[in-house]
Order: structure tokens, then C-alpha cells, then sequence
């Protein structure tokens, strides 16, 4: 063997023997990103809330890239796809993992395979409002009212295949109403035509709602968790009249499913800290948003059981988006 291969050979083995000691370079040595899959809104503020908590105890800046799109496909799969070193993971909701796998014929990416869930971090409850003006005063008015007129009173969401519209779509199939949908781009757009009349009703996340209707501006009939909200406790749960109804949005963390274990368990228990600070909780319950950090088993069985429950409700609808 030449000295010059001989040296080449060294070398070689010098960087093979780096190897162990690069992988086991201690996390996080960069900055983190954070890919939120919606442009600014309820799901954008609790990433940036909670985020900015965990950045201050792990030692980097968490710095949010929204990527929006596709209800929540675009930034899902940039996440699904990003180096799975830990310096990447997302926010994922309701309709980014639960919802469209069952509406979009083609996904690009498979929650179930993709992803290592982390920890839940809140659950809101959508909310059932009408305008001042109509007629029906509680929810078995407002079935009785819908049952007398099929089809004639619209109701607003922020969009197609989105838990809103899912949420009214169960509530027609338990009370065996027919209500016309009408997609919006988002509460802003549902308030304003809630306000001006353009529209009677809407069932919308609670935090768009309440303050409207604390300002008597429009009136909420119910919310869609199973008991009443502790951040509008004299509002009744649509349970109460219609059995069965429950239309909860959440959001969670979730990584690349191939990030190690332990920093997977490390972003967990750092979501979880910073959802008891005092910050956090302040603001959460400003907006009527109810904290959860789950552990990570519990938030993967949350997620395979909303994904079942929805899928169905899609299907039977026959709601599907190209």
C-alpha cells in the first residue's frame, strides 16, 4: 500500500470513528422549527404561545413557519418529510390528522405511519350561534324550526371538509334536519355575515363566537362538548338535546415518525411544562381554550379515535374534496 493511500485509508477511519460522537451530538444544537399547517388564526396563537415557553427551558429558539393550504396538508407533509433529527416537528388539528385522510382521495402523507404523536395540547368546543333576529331561542326550537323548513336556512363554516362543517353535518344526521351549508373563509368572514344578517346561523370554534355573543350580538344555542364549558358555563351543551353530539377542535404536536424516542419524549415533556405556565394558562382560558398534555399514548388512541369517528360522519355525508 502507497503512502498516499495509506493516508486516505487513515482518514477514513478517522471520520468513521467520528460517527458515534456526531449522532450523539446533544439535542438541540440548532434552532428549531415548528411548522404550522394554517396562516394566522386560533391554531397559529396556540403554537406560538406554547412555543415560545418550551424555547425559553430547551435552550433555542423555536421559530414558527406557517404553511398553509389543503386544510392542513401542505405544512403536514413538509413535517411527515423534514430530516427526522428532532429540529423539526408540527402542529397538527382535528382536520390535518382526523379529518382528511376520509376527504381527500389522494393524501400525501399516512398519520398512522408518519408521525409520532407528542402530546395533545387543547381542545375548544365548536359552538352552535344564530343571529339575534331567529326564531328558534334553544336547540329544540332550533330542530323543530328546521324540521317544519328542509334545506332553507343556511348555515356558515370556515370551509369545506373542516370540523365545523363536520360538526353541522352530524347534527343533521342525528336530528334528521337538512341544513344548506355555506363554506367561508375563515370566523371573520362568518361573524361579519352573522352581524349583518347575511347569515342565520354558523356553528364556528367557541372562541369566535363568544365575545359576540357576550357583546349581544348574536346568540349561542349550545357547544359541542358533552358537558357545558368552563369558559361559558351558562351556555348548554347540545349533548343535553341532542344525544350523541360532540364537536371538539384540538390541537396537537407531532413529529417525523423516525425521530428518536427520547427526544420525541423530550419535546412531550417540555409541551407539557410550558402548557402549566402561567402564561399559557392565562391566555388559554382568555380564550375560552381548555389545556390538555396527554401522554403520547394517549394522544396516538385520541387520534386513531377521531379519525374513525369523523371518517364515518364524512362518508355517510359523502363529503369529498379533489
Amino acid at each position: 500500500m502507497s503512502r498516499v493511500t495509506r493516508r486516505f485509508a487513515a482518514a477514513a477511519l478517522l471520520s468513521l470513528a467520528a460517527l458515534p460522537a456526531m449522532a450523539q451530538a446533544p439535542w438541540p444544537n440548532q434552532p428549531i422549527r415548528l411548522i404550522v399547517p394554517f396562516s394566522a388564526g386560533v391554531s397559529d396563537t396556540i403554537a406560538r404561545l406554547v412555543s415560545t415557553e418550551m424555547s425559553k427551558s430547551i435552550g433555542q429558539p423555536i421559530v414558527v413557519e406557517n404553511r398553509a393550504g389543503a386544510g392542513g396538508n401542505i405544512g403536514s407533509e413538509a413535517c411527515a418529510r423534514a430530516t427526522p433529527d428532532g429540529h423539526t416537528f408540527c402542529l397538527g388539528t382535528i382536520s390535518s390528522h382526523a379529518i382528511n385522510p376520509a376527504i381527500y382521495p389522494k393524501m400525501p402523507y399516512d398519520v398512522a405511519r408518519d408521525f409520532a404523536p407528542v402530546t395533545q395540547l387543547a381542545s375548544q368546543p365548536n359552538a352552535l350561534a344564530v343571529s339575534n333576529d331567529f326564531p328558534a331561542k334553544d336547540i329544540p326550537g332550533l330542530v323543530a324550526f328546521l324540521k317544519k323548513k328542509p334545506g332553507d336556512t343556511p348555515f356558515g363554516t370556515s370551509g369545506v371538509g373542516t370540523s365545523t362543517h363536520l360538526a353541522g353535518t352530524l347534527f343533521m344526521q342525528l336530528t334528521g334536519t337538512v341544513i344548506e351549508h355555506v363554506p367561508y373563509r375563515g370566523s371573520g368572514q362568518i361573524t361579519t355575515a352573522m352581524l349583518t344578517g347575511e347569515l342565520p346561523m354558523t356553528f364556528d370554534n367557541l372562541s369566535s363566537v363568544l365575545p359576540f355573543a357576550r357583546d349581544g350580538k348574536l346568540r349561542i344555542l349550545g357547544v359541542g362538548s358533552l358537558q357545558r364549558s368552563p369558559a361559558a358555563p351558562e351556555i348548554p351543551a347540545v349533548a343535553d338535546s341532542v344525544p350523541g353530539f360532540e364537536s371538539l377542535s384540538w390541537h396537537g404536536f407531532f413529529a417525523p415518525a423516525k425521530v428518536p424516542p427520547a427526544i420525541v419524549a423530550r419535546l412531550h415533556d417540555e409541551a407539557v411544562a410550558a402548557l402549566k405556565s402561567p402564561m399559557v394558562a392565562q391566555r388559554f382560558q382568555e380564550l375560552g381554550i381548555t389545556p390538555v398534555g396527554n401522554t403520547q399514548a394517549e394522544f396516538g388512541a385520541f387520534v386513531a379515535a377521531e379519525s374513525a369517528r369523523w371518517g364515518e360522519v364524512a362518508r355517510r355525508a359523502h363529503i369529498r374534496l379533489d
